[in-house]
């Protein structure tokens, strides 16, 4: 491709989707390979005010999903008009942590909001500018409970009951299934370690340009694991 990747990570709340994005982070950093990080809600100045509004703010308590759906659209055109697309231009690989999947899952089938409605905004708010590859991290719904226990500030999404998160975790399965060539699951109940390694060659095989001569080299043999990393900020 005549660009660097611009590469997503998706999943239910706890899947390990932070994780990822930092390691990946460390592997092209390692490489001498240009980044950005980001995320969504969020990203630029605009968005993280919005993000504030849906994830935390008081006013927050009874916000319908009809006005979710569109803050989060709204937080998603100014991210890629101001940051990705620059980015990209610029010769820079874009990791964002989520992206309109997680509305075509969130909104459209948990919130049970009309998914052509979903599709036509999602498609409104990014142009042109769809993910290169998708990673869905996927995990069962006690080993995300388990992960969100740490001490934090819990957001508005992550208060939802458990019926909520096993609809979102199985729209996350049917997109992989409609978007095989896109998206890609990978279990995410593994060591950290482990799934980096997979996302990291997935990424390797896929887009060569992010790797040493080396490790293309490696993937070429029958025994050779399929990986893939990500990490967080620039």
């Amino acid at each position: 491709m005549s660009r660097p990747p611009f590469i997503t990570f998706e999943g239910t709340e706890g899947c390990g989707k932070s994780t990822q994005v930092q390691q990946l982070s460390v592997r092209l950093e390692e490489r001498g390979i240009p980044f950005l990080v980001t995320r969504e809600p969020g990203g630029t100045p605009i968005g993280e005010t919005i993000k504030e509004l849906l994830q935390f703010a008081p006013q927050g308590i009874g916000m319908t999903p009809e006005t979710e759906l569109l803050l989060f659209e709204a937080s998603r055109s100014q991210l890629v008009r101001q940051t990705i697309k620059p980015a990209l231009a610029r010769g820079i690989c874009v990791i964002s942590d989520r992206f309109f999947d997680s509305t075509t899952v969130y909104q459209g089938a948990a919130r049970k909001l009309d998914p052509q409605t979903v599709e036509r905004l999602n498609a409104f708010a990014v142009g042109d500018c769809i993910p290169d590859v998708t990673f869905v991290l996927d995990v069962d719904a006690d080993t995300a409970r388990a992960r969100m226990q740490k001490p934090r500030r819990p957001d508005r999404m992550e208060q939802e009951p458990a019926e909520f998160y096993e609809q979102v975790r199985r729209a996350y399965r049917q997109l992989v299934a409609r978007e095989p060539n896109r998206v890609v699951l990978i279990d995410g109940s593994r060591s950290a370690a482990d799934i980096g390694d997979e996302l990291w060659a997935t990424l390797v095989r896929r887009f060569p340009a992010v790797a040493g001569k080396s490790e293309i080299g490696n993937l070429s043999e029958p025994s050779a694991p399929t990986s893939q990393r990500p990490k967080s900020g620039m």
